[in-house]
């Protein structure tokens, strides 16, 4: 397996972790095909269910400051209810993502008929940032926002 393969998976895991250890239960296909993973989360209401993307980002070296960071690429499903969570890294072997934007359905952009851009964050002095305007999507606060949304509920 090649080293930014594996990294993928690293991230992948990682905010599985994350997600886990605020209340969510992470389910895993059986294909790497589509969603990398079906998150769900009991509530009050019922139980809120969301497809999850995971896009990360590990800057090479030499990598120049930018106004807009984040995924530009294809992505293989989409749904209403999904989040793309990217995490951002400070570099390849950089231990664990200096932050995780957990970005809803609405704010993924078409580009081109298979390519999607999201970009909340910058890169600046060697290391990404959030963007003005999207703080709230960053880290603790983002994933909160997971939670309090209406999500489909398979319980009723």
């Amino acid at each position: 397996m090649n080293v930014l393969k594996s990294r993928d998976y690293f991230a992948e895991m990682y905010v599985a972790g994350v997600m886990t250890d605020k209340g969510w239960n992470v389910y895993f296909p059986h294909r790497d095909q589509g969603f990398d993973f079906i998150a769900t989360l009991p509530t009050e209401k019922g139980t809120i269910v969301r497809p999850v993307q995971v896009k990360g980002k590990y800057p090479t070296e030499g990598k120049t400051d930018k106004a807009r960071y984040g995924y530009v690429g294809k992505l293989t499903a989409f749904h209403p209810d999904m989040v793309l969570a990217l995490p951002l890294f400070a570099g390849l072997a950089a231990p664990a993502p200096r932050y995780i934007a957990w970005m809803p359905f609405e704010e993924i952009r078409a580009m081109t008929k298979d390519r999607w851009r999201c970009e909340p964050a910058r890169f600046v002095g060697g290391e990404p940032r959030p963007r003005d305007g999207f703080v709230h999507f960053f880290d603790d606060a983002g994933l909160a926002r997971l939670s309090a949304e209406t999500g489909i509920d398979i319980l009723a």
